[in-house]
């Protein structure tokens, strides 16, 4: 047995909730201990916000989480929302920047949130073991867990499982949380990339690769319309990127797993409707008729995505535009305001930067994220059936989730007497 101690809490995973779940069950008065599989804590954090670490949203809304169980994200959140999140992250020394409502630290360096977690773990006297990975996971009784490792077992009076999800797996989060869920007893959902690229079947996203341009992507499974987002749409030479690609990936995640055909439908005029893109198509046509057809785009959409559009409207890029008949401008229209791709997949976990899926929250105390089926247990963050939108969405539920469950798990019991 590991040194034979026996610690109050056990955090099994180094990352952002089980580094807050670890400083906050200290903070109670915890002997606490933190195993991680990598070689430090907190390397996920340090891709986040492209290295800048956006740590959290000051507009927060509660529909930006998706959950098998709708009120269970709102409900976690109420006990511990913005508010307490930016004081405990300022409690250690992160100095919070703001833009447009996104949080960042002030030098807007993520490896600068890691080094101040890492200072705080250290002055709270907890043991950070990386480099020893979690096998198995036993519960023997009240107040009584074995953990054990690839390098030993260790003893606990409460665990806290903050391994993370599948997704980026070259920070650590590599799934196995989910097999130590599911072997103490836990319903899993099968975890599914989101916050991802979409990979499509039309030949000409070669064409394509590298253009940038505002737009709405609407997602369906066959007629039912799934999401929707507006924002910077990003063409790969195999599919569709961008935020708002990654805000509704997670549905087109589910579909194609469910065996649905999934398409998505893009609008790269979002500001106007379809009335008003009409007529400014047929101003165009009487004020530009002299032109080529080449040209009747340039200005509105970039080169490459017009010279797509024309040819699947089936325009000849020589024709002049006054003798094209009216019905093709319409075709050109739907072309610009619904142009239909079919998704065929999702990228893979490697590029997703969350999942979705995970425990079952329905078996997970919303107040303090305790198991309701082991008592001394406690799950946390990306393991979770809960999955939040870009913008600090997710790095808040790791701060929630985090502390919740460290503050119940810290608690050390008043001796009598």
């Amino acid at each position: 047995m590991q040194g034979r101690k026996k610690w109050r809490v056990i955090v099994v995973g180094g990352g952002a909730a089980g580094m807050a779940a670890g400083i906050t069950a200290a903070r109670q008065g915890a002997s606490v201990t933190i195993l991680e599989h990598m070689d430090r804590v907190g390397k996920k954090l340090l891709s986040t916000g492209n290295g800048r670490c956006n740590l959290g949203n000051r507009f927060l809304r509660e529909d930006g989480y998706r959950c098998s169980q709708k009120a269970f994200p709102g409900n976690v959140l109420s006990r511990f929302g913005i508010k307490e999140a930016q004081e405990f992250l300022e409690s250690f020394g992160i100095v919070i920047k703001e833009k447009n409502g996104y949080w960042y630290p002030k030098s807007e360096q993520a490896a600068a949130v890691v080094d101040l977690f890492e200072i705080e773990l250290k002055r709270q006297q907890i043991q950070v073991i990386t480099g020893y990975t979690v096998h198995r996971i036993l519960f023997q009784g009240e107040d009584d867990f074995l953990v054990q490792t690839d390098h030993g077992d260790f003893l606990g009076e409460r665990v806290i499982l903050a391994a993370g999800s599948k997704a980026a797996p070259f920070t650590g989060s590599d799934g196995s949380g989910y097999q130590l869920a599911e072997d103490l007893g836990h319903r899993i959902f099968s975890p599914l990339p989101a916050l991802v690229q979409l990979r499509c079947q039309e030949k000409f996203f070669k064409q394509l690769s590298g253009v940038r341009c505002e737009g709405k992507v609407t997602l369906y499974a066959g007629a039912k319309k799934l999401a929707e987002d507006l924002g910077e749409i990003q063409l790969t030479d195999y599919g569709i990127s961008g935020i708002p690609v990654f805000q509704v990936s997670r549905y087109a995640s589910v579909a194609l797993a469910n065996k649905k055909q999934v398409k998505a439908v893009l609008d790269f005029l979002p500001s106007m409707n379809m009335e008003e893109a009409r007529q400014f198509f047929l101003f165009r046509r009487n004020h530009f008729g002299h032109v080529k057809w080449g040209d009747f785009l340039t200005g509105i959409l970039p080169k490459k995505l017009a010279s797509v559009i024309l040819k699947e409207t089936g325009i000849s890029f020589q024709q002049n535009v006054a003798k094209i008949p009216p019905a093709i401008y319409e075709t050109l229209l739907n072309h610009t305001k619904a142009f239909e791709v079919t998704v065929t997949a999702t990228n893979s976990y490697e590029q997703a930067q969350t999942c979705c899926g995970g425990v079952d929250t329905r078996e997970i105390r919303p107040e303090n994220l305790e198991s309701r089926l082991v008592p001394g247990l406690y799950l946390v963050g990306e393991l979770l059936d809960v999955d939040g939108i870009c913008g600090g969405y997710n790095l808040q539920w790791a701060w929630t989730t985090g502390c919740l469950a460290g503050k119940s798990a810290g608690k050390v019991p008043i001796a009598l007497g």
